[in-house]
This record gives C-alpha cells, structure tokens and sequence, in this order.
C-alpha cells in the first residue's frame, strides 16, 4: 500500500508554488516529504503484522511462565514432603 496516495504531492506543490517557491523547489519539497511520510508512517498493515507478534510473544511468555510457576511449585512441594518425612521420623 502506497503512503504517498494519502499525500497529494502534487496539491502540495501547487501550494508551495502560489507561496512563491520555483517549480523545482516546490517539486522537491513534496517529494521529499512524501519520501519521509513514506519511510516513518505505520500502515494499518505495518500495526496487524506488530499485534500479531506481540500476541506470539505473549503466548510465548505465558508458557514460560506456566512452565517456571509449575517447576517451582513441584520443588516447594518435594521439599515440603521432605521436610513432613524428616519430622515424621524424628518424632
């Protein structure tokens, strides 16, 4: 999808020349805000494509974390086994 469709250049450069400009300047001026526009303006695309591998990375992270939170879980719970155990025998 071309940016530069929502930028006029050529209504632009009429502007810039009724303002005084030559019409060199005023052409390359709009082209090169077009260029600029082009270059740093996100598409609707450009955002899809970012939400989906935001919500990639997510999902990544949840299993991680699910994963952490369950290793963790089963280490406190052997070691509270363990430490029944112990006192089982000593008492």
């Amino acid at each position: 999808m071309a940016i530069t469709a929502i930028f006029d250049t050529l209504a632009y450069a009429k502007k810039l020349k009724a303002a005084g400009f030559t019409d060199d300047q005023a052409e390359i001026q709009a082209q090169a805000l077009a260029e600029i526009i082009e270059e740093r303006l996100a598409t609707k695309q450009d955002l899809k494509e970012l939400e989906l591998h935001l919500k990639q990375d997510l999902k990544e992270l949840e299993l991680r974390l699910k994963l952490d939170l369950t290793l963790r879980l089963g280490g406190m719970l052997v070691a509270g086994i363990a430490i029944v155990a112990t006192l089982v025998k000593l008492l």
